[in-house]
């Protein structure tokens, strides 16, 4: 490569996961503090990051396909970084294949971007897939000005080893940060503007501090925080769902009543399979205890179709539990053969076609109890924490403490929480009045 002017512009695109939003809104502030600003919208900018997923199939196809579309009509592209789980899974094999990239970093290493930088503007490409021991937090600029809903990832990585899945390989070991490092930001997530945080990590309710303290213990600590007024967490396993962290949902205020714990199948030789440790009856358990405490819980879940050997009559059993649970929203997917994961060698694939017609039986199952979870909420009157314009003049959208997406008109402006009466229900949204 030859030398190339230093980047004054930049654009992260994630893709994924909420924990890659968290780390593209990392990845920018680490660029902010090197003087390199958010390129104008329409513009072409310096520098390109493309933050991505390695949970879909063909996601390394698609990031090759992302990497040719940035070369510009005279032939020359912007600086490329590869962030992100395709990066770590495929560094190598990206630079061999994709000459117009600069430098190719992986989740646990992007606090090293700057540096690379500087590599890349001296000619140099570079690879940097390390998941060292000391935590990347610690290099990472503080949090600037955020949104009314900030996400915070208090712990990364996984232990489960579901037989369908990358994250272990990608992400790493379950770890947890510190209790004191992460009040601490979230005290300056408070300051930069947020009114509501999320807590992330790949399994977030696996969290646990030097002394022992679960979840629940940092969910009260950050209650305490005057200006915050609300808490949530994802992606949660049901296997560290303790009942401490379920006695939160009641005794808790600021933690909204939703609850996103996946079980992948109703079918209990499919989760066996699938190195789920819960069956479909211990799941359901954990969601009558959680309703017992909260009886106004919004559950959402996660559902894989077609996963190697599944039958007709095991997918019909993860339709009667969508049925019996009555999910206030879901994710479904069809499976996605992932190499060097166990499933991908299993026998029985299953065919793409009968996958197509499971995923959308299930997706009909899931519409009909978020709608109906949705007309349930017709009446109530509740709180809404206002987040962006409408299409129509004096029109704002906002989310109900259950995640549901409202829309009204009135006085109101973005960060504002406001008093609405539910009105009208859609699959997908509600409309409300102000109060």
């Amino acid at each position: 490569m030859r030398p190339t002017p230093p980047p004054r512009t930049y654009r992260v695109k994630s893709f994924g996961c909420q924990m890659n939003v968290y780390d593209g809104e990392r990845m920018a502030e680490l660029l902010a503090e090197q003087g390199i600003q958010p390129a104008p919208e329409g513009e072409e900018a310096d520098l390109v990051v493309l933050n991505t997923c390695h949970i879909r199939e063909k996601a390394a196809e698609k990031v090759y396909s992302d990497i040719g579309r940035l070369r510009r009509a005279d032939g020359t592209a912007p600086l490329i970084a590869v962030a992100g789980c395709v990066a770590q899974a495929e560094g190598e094999e990206i630079m061999a294949r994709a000459p117009s990239v600069s430098m190719v970093v992986g989740p646990q290493a992007y606090h090293r971007l700057p540096a690379m930088i500087s590599e890349a503007v001296a000619g140099l490409r570079s690879v940097d897939t390390d998941m060292p021991t000391e935590t990347k937090f610690d290099a990472l600029p503080a949090r600037r000005k955020v949104g009314p809903s900030a996400f915070l990832t208090v712990q990364e990585g996984c232990d489960k080893f579901c037989t369908y899945c990358v994250v272990p390989y990608t992400r790493g070991a379950e770890v947890s940060r510190g209790f004191n490092e992460l009040v601490d930001e979230a005290k300056k997530l408070v300051e930069a503007g947020a009114k509501e945080i999320t807590l992330l990590g790949q399994n977030v309710n696996a969290w646990r501090d030097d002394m022992g303290r679960g979840l629940e213990k940092l969910i009260e600590a950050l209650a305490a925080i005057p200006e915050l007024a609300r808490i949530r967490y994802t992606t949660s396993h049901p296997a560290d769902m303790t009942q401490a962290l379920l006695n939160a949902h009641r005794d808790v205020p600021k933690l909204m009543p939703f609850l996103h714990l996946p079980v992948q199948s109703g079918n209990d030789r499919v989760l066996k399979a699938m190195n789920r440790s819960h069956t479909a009856a211990s799941y359901l358990a954990i969601l009558e205890r959680v309703r017992a405490v909260r009886p106004d819980i919004a559950l959402s879940g996660d559902f894989i179709v077609g996963f190697p050997g599944e039958t007709d009559a095991e997918f019909e059993d993860t339709l009667r539990l969508v049925e019996q649970v009555g999910y206030a929203q879901c994710f479904s997917f069809k499976y996605s053969a992932r190499p060097g994961t166990p499933a991908a060698t299993m026998d029985g694939q299953v065919a793409p076609a009968l996958m197509d017609e499971r995923l959308q039986r299930l997706q009909a199952a899931l519409n009909r109890t978020q709608l109906a979870f949705n007309q349930a909420s017709v009446g109530k009157r509740c709180l809404v924490l206002v987040e962006r314009k409408g299409k129509y003049d004096g029109q704002w959208l906002g989310k109900s403490p259950w995640l549901q997406s409202v829309h009204f008109t009135g006085d109101a402006a973005i960060g504002d929480l406001v008093e609405v009466e539910l009105l009208e229900a859609g699959a997908n949204s509600l409309s409300a009045r102000l109060v």
